[in-house]
């Protein structure tokens, strides 16, 4: 008998590797540190390593289009990726396209 009732689940199990590799390097904390954020701190929801691990693991894992993290937002995986809390959706296809183009702040 199969049964698809498995609840909120992710195929993209690999990642947890990379992220544990990140987790020894820094790279992510270290990068996200070069950022400037110009943001309203009282209006954020999602910092800037949030955001960056968000991308760069959908980068990593064949998700190049930022539509794509329209799902991927409530990826319970990336949500362990990217920091947040798993009753929380990660940043939606236009926080992150503004991330990459910049916030229009000098």
């Amino acid at each position: 008998m199969a049964r698809f009732d498995g609840g909120r689940i992710s195929s993209d199990g690999g990642a947890l590797l990379l992220r544990e590799n990140d987790r020894r390097l820094h790279l992510l904390a270290r990068l996200a540190g070069c950022f400037l954020d110009g943001r309203d701190p009282e209006r954020v929801e999602h910092s800037i390593q949030e955001m960056l691990s968000q991308r760069i693991y959908g980068l990593a894992l064949g998700y190049e289009d930022v539509n794509d993290h329209e799902q991927l937002r409530t990826d319970p995986l990336f949500g362990v990726l990217a920091g947040s809390k798993l009753e929380q959706p990660l940043a939606g296809k236009s926080t992150l396209n503004r991330l990459e183009l910049g916030t229009g702040t000098r």
